[in-house]
Order: C-alpha cells, then sequence, then structure tokens
C-alpha cells in the first residue's frame, strides 16, 4: 500500500505570489523510500496521492506589521494615513516596533511632504496636505500619533474603513473554506492574515477513499509581500523636480534610453549562513525571484544588465518572464559549475533589451578561462604554467551585445553593452585587474571597427580607486599603484602597459556636477566626494562599499537622469542586504542616457 510518511514546507510562513511547495516522503507499495508524485492519472498499484489546500475564514480580520510582517499589528500611524501613504506601510505590531523604526519610517513623511512643497495642489490628491512640522503630519508623541488597533474604532485607508477593529474568536466560528486541490498553492492576497492548512492522503483509486493517516500541515499567516519605497529617477541637470519614470520607463524625450545593471545574487550564494540577519522565507528562491522580478520590471529600463543568474532560472523563469514585458534575452553562464558540482548550480551574466526599442546585432562571449590559457601559452614558463592556471582560472565571463536603437529614425545607430561579472576573491587583485584589462582590450577591437557608443556594467568587484576601478576610469594604473604588488605571475608588467584609449566615465559620477536643485543635495550626500561615486552598492554584515558600475564613453552618450541611490537610513536599522523589502546583497543601478550628435559616420554601415 501506498503511504504519506512525512509532509514539511521550507517555510511556514506563506506570502502573497510565492508558491508553496511542500515536500512529501512517501514509501511505496514495494517499500521503497520516494520524494516522486503519484498522481490520480498515473496510480501506482492502485494508489494515488490527493492534496488539498484550505484556508480558514472567520470574522476575525489581521493587519500585518509593515516591519515585522510574520507579526500582527496592534497600532497604525494616522500620520500616514492622513498623508495617503499606502496602508501596509503604517502597521506596528508595538510601540518599540514604532519607535526603532522611526528613523526609517520618517522619509515615508518627508517624502510625501516633499513631494507637496515642489508640486503644491497637483499632488494634495495624492499625498495629503501637511503642516509644518519637522516631521510632516505626524506628531512627535507616538502616542499622538498611532491608533491602537485593541480600541473599538476601525482601521482606515484615507476615509474607506479597511478592517473592522479586531474582536475575539467566537468558538467554533471558524469554517475552512478548500482553495486548492494540486501539491503546489500560490497564496493571494485574500488569504492575507489568514492561517492556510495543507492536507495529504492516499487515496484507493477505486472507492476514492483515503487510506492509513491524513497528513496535515498548519502554516502561520499570510503575509503580504514586502514593499519597498520605489526609487525615484532623479534628473542630473539641475532641475528643481525630481524626476519620475513614465509609464514606458523613460523621460518624455524620445531620444534617451535607460540601461540597468543588477547583481541580483545566485540562489547557490543565498544560504542561510552566510546572510544569517535575513528571515529564511525572505531568503528562499520562491519568495526572492518574485520580488526580484517586481523591481527589475518596475524600472522598466530599455536594457537590462543582470549578474549572478543561475543558468535554470535563466530558462526557467527570467527569460520566459521578461519576455512577457517586451524584452529579449542574451545569456552567457559561467565556464564550470559552482560548488555542488551541479550544472543548474552555474550562474552567468544575462543582458535583456525591448524589442520595441533594440534590435540585436550580434553577441560577443568572453571567457577569462580561454584568455588566461593564451596568456600562460604565450608569457608563462612551462614550469610556473600548472601555478598560473591555477591562480587565473577562475571562470568569470563577460557578454558583449551589440544593438541597433528603433527610435532614431535619421540614421542607422548602434550601442555596445558590456556585461561581466569579475572574481571576487580579494587576494586576486591581480586577476581582477587582468580580467577588466581584457575585457576592455576586447571592447577597443569592436570601437575600432565601428563609431559606436560603449557601456560597460557589470559586477567588477573592485571598490572605487582600486587599481581596475582606475583602469576603467582613468585609462590608465598608476605605476606606483599598491595593487599592482600583487602580481605573482608578472602578468601585469610593465604597468605602462595597463592603458586604454576607451574614454569612459562612471554614470554615477554625474552626481558630483548636479547643479544646485531642491532635494539634489541630499543624493550628493550618498556619494563618496574623494572618488565621485557611491557610498555602497553592496551592504551586507561584513562589507559595505562600491562593487557595480555603468560605465560609457563620454564622447557619444551623455547622462540625463539616474536611478536614486538607498542610504543607509533607507535600510532598516537592525539589518543589511538581502532583506525582505530588497532581495539581493546589491543594490540597482539605473541611468539614462542620450546620443551625443556627431558627424561621424557609422564605419559598419559603410
Amino acid at each position: 500500500m501506498l503511504s504519506v510518511l512525512r509532509v514539511h514546507l521550507p517555510s511556514d510562513i506563506p506570502i502573497v505570489g510565492c508558491e508553496l511547495t511542500p515536500y512529501v516522503l512517501l514509501r511505496r507499495p514495494d517499500g521503497s523510500i520516494t520524494t516522486d508524485d503519484v498522481p490520480e492519472s498515473v496510480p501506482l498499484d492502485g494508489f494515488y496521492l490527493r492534496y488539498k489546500w484550505f484556508r480558514i475564514q472567520s470574522d476575525r480580520k489581521v493587519a500585518i506589521c509593515s516591519i515585522h510582517p510574520s507579526e500582527q499589528a496592534t497600532l497604525q500611524c494616522l500620520g500616514c494615513v492622513k498623508a495617503k501613504i499606502p496602508v501596509a506601510k503604517s502597521y506596528h505590531c508595538s510601540p518599540r516596533c514604532f519607535s526603532d523604526a522611526w528613523q526609517h519610517h520618517r522619509i515615508l513623511h518627508d517624502r510625501a511632504a516633499s513631494a507637496v512643497n515642489e508640486n503644491g495642489a497637483e499632488e494634495e490628491e495624492l499625498f495629503g496636505r501637511f503642516n509644518n512640522s519637522g516631521s510632516g503630519v505626524i506628531n512627535t508623541s507616538l502616542s499622538g500619533s498611532t491608533s491602537s488597533m485593541g480600541q473599538s474604532q476601525n482601521l482606515n485607508n484615507g476615509s474607506a474603513p479597511l478592517y473592522p477593529a479586531a474582536i475575539t474568536e467566537r468558538s467554533g466560528g471558524e469554517t475552512w473554506f478548500e482553495v486548492g486541490r494540486s501539491k503546489t498553492y500560490t497564496p493571494t492576497a485574500d488569504d492575507i492574515g489568514h492561517v492556510l492548512k495543507f492536507e495529504c492522503a492516499a487515496v484507493d483509486a477505486e472507492s476514492k477513499l483515503p487510506v492509513g493517516h491524513v497528513n496535515t500541515i498548519m502554516t502561520s499567516r499570510v503575509i503580504p509581500a514586502p514593499s519597498p519605497t520605489p526609487r525615484r529617477l532623479i534628473p542630473v541637470s539641475g532641475i528643481d523636480m525630481m524626476g519620475h519614470l513614465d509609464s514606458d520607463g523613460r523621460s518624455a524625450s524620445s531620444g534617451t534610453f535607460t540601461v540597468l545593471s543588477y547583481n541580483i545574487l545566485s540562489d547557490v550564494y543565498a544560504t542561510n549562513e552566510s546572510y544569517s540577519y535575513c528571515p529564511s522565507w525572505a531568503l528562499s528562491w520562491p519568495y526572492r525571484r518574485q520580488n526580484l522580478l517586481r523591481e527589475i520590471v518596475g524600472c522598466r529600463a530599455d536594457i537590462l544588465c543582470l549578474q549572478e543568474v543561475q543558468s535554470d532560472h535563466f530558462e526557467e523563469f527570467f527569460s520566459p518572464e521578461l519576455e512577457k514585458h517586451g524584452y529579449q534575452a542574451l545569456y552567457k553562464k559561467k565556464t564550470s559549475e559552482v560548488y555542488n558540482g551541479s550544472p543548474y548550480a552555474i550562474d552567468g551574466c544575462a543582458t535583456f533589451f525591448r524589442r520595441d526599442r533594440f534590435s540585436h546585432v550580434k553577441k560577443y562571449e568572453v571567457e577569462f578561462n580561454k584568455a588566461a590559457q593564451s596568456l600562460t601559452d604565450a608569457v608563462v614558463p612551462s614550469a610556473q604554467k600548472k601555478t598560473a592556471l591555477n591562480r587565473l582560472l577562475k571562470d568569470n565571463v563577460a557578454l558583449i551585445a551589440v544593438l541597433e536603437a528603433k527610435f532614431i529614425a535619421d540614421k542607422r545607430q548602434l550601442f555596445c553593452v558590456a556585461n561581466t561579472h569579475v572574481n571576487v576573491h580579494p587576494d586576486l587583485k591581480d586577476v581582477k585587474l587582468w580580467q577588466v584589462h581584457t575585457l576592455l582590450k576586447g571592447l577597443e577591437k569592436i570601437a575600432v571597427s565601428a563609431d559606436i557608443p560603449m557601456l560597460v556594467c557589470g559586477d567588477f568587484n573592485s571598490v572605487p580607486g582600486s587599481a581596475p576601478h582606475s583602469l576603467l576610469a582613468m585609462g590608465k594604473v598608476d605605476p606606483m599603484h599598491p595593487d599592482l604588488a600583487v602580481d605573482p605571475l608578472g602578468i601585469l608588467r610593465p604597468a605602462s602597459k595597463l592603458t586604454h584609449q576607451l574614454p569612459l566615465v562612471s554614470a554615477y559620477s554625474s552626481f558630483a556636477r548636479m547643479g544646485v536643485g531642491l532635494g539634489l543635495e541630499q543624493h550628493r550626500r550618498r556619494m563618496d566626494p574623494t572618488t565621485n561615486e557611491p557610498l555602497f552598492t553592496n551592504c551586507t554584515r561584513d562589507f559595505i562599499g562600491t562593487l557595480d558600475y555603468i560605465f560609457y564613453t563620454a564622447d557619444s552618450l551623455t547622462v540625463e537622469s539616474l536611478l536614486e541611490l538607498l542610504d543607509e537610513e533607507s535600510l532598516r536599522k537592525e539589518t543589511a542586504l538581502p532583506s525582505p523589502e530588497w532581495s539581493s546583497d546589491h543594490i540597482a543601478l539605473l541611468a539614462e542616457f542620450r546620443c551625443i550628435p556627431t558627424s561621424h559616420q557609422d564605419k559598419s554601415s559603410q
């Protein structure tokens, strides 16, 4: 007889939009143990598995804490209600929770107040009117700015009641409603605040009756997916008004285009050991993939350069999902498996572009392993080749795409977009620099064949001021740079060869050149004044600094606007990245560009 031995969920905290997939351990009639499904359509020795999902329904309605989504809310910030800030952000589970979150929470009020100050009555319907207190509409007293959910009043979203006051649960007042009959279930908004129950039973194919014990799992209450405050597109021209993405993700001018670069944190690296401060449910791939997709699609960039994209996630999720949003995909995976030897655990670089804005012309794949083989064959003595290859073969890659713009009508305009992920090891400074130099030399060859604007995006695992960053931004490396002291193979000598002729500039350095305008100073404060780069693009408990960049050729492109940076106040003070709101340990960078008019004719069209 078929029997169910064990049933459990990877996480007992269900989240809206994140598929729940129970683990079911079976004993077959022959005594063997398996996790394979036994559907009704293919019974095993006259038995199959039947699944059911239920949710509890009662008069009791529950609001969820915006800071600790696994906790029930007990109070609400009335300042958020009056300001018409999204109501889900107004709930807190305790006065201590509200007090601890105040530094982050007040940013919501300040932003809403800023929008009113900048736009006046036009924003009144959206944000409401504000008084002149230091934090918008909220009073400095917690008791004066929150309402207890244990009182008799309803919670409100504006003037419309959202939830009735919490009441004592009636005995026997619970009803279980069936919501699914498959092994997996994806919670919906209707499930928020409710407990789910999963049933699994072996069933006789003839009688349709369960045989043996019916296994059940009860989850905790379903929580909404946390939603971070959207990041805005900031013009770098010194205009006072903050920029916003339009419905197509671009400014009103059709002559511009946007590029996003984002290390999304591969699932194989997102372990509880590495990120113990992040709740396990927020580290799970079913949750993170939906949150990442929501963030990426929300940016509506014309070109996406993603790093740490696992090959199976590219094929099964990102490529089909982004295709629905009008993107065409290119992919280059690393040249060997990661950690566990599984071919599905290989991550790589994925570049997507909007089909209505660009067409694909050519693709180049850079495998640094192949370049390492050529280098050692050419310059390393035979006795040292094994040592050299052990140091240089790190499986990193770059993906270069040549795209043709469809939004420029008067001429054929090509763009070259490079997407890379440079080696991470902090002791391999020579390898990082060699990889960047190899990529740049390849891009120079493309530049010789065509007058073509270039974008170089990625996670370079190099901080501002390092030798790789200097090579990118300055076109050379100072012979006395301390990074050059690490060169056991002699591959960096002479230092005079570490040059390139591409006029590359870091897009985010444009923040340092912004004019004076309302609110622009806060963006400068998120920049390092000595390097003109962001204070950080990677933020974990062990490291905070800038590793990611978007470089562009300044003789052919100019920066119009930039996606605003996060600051440490934007991150909840007791955590780092990833978090329930931000599903990678990196932040996304996005820049809007415009072509500089030129009289040069595209050599490739001659």
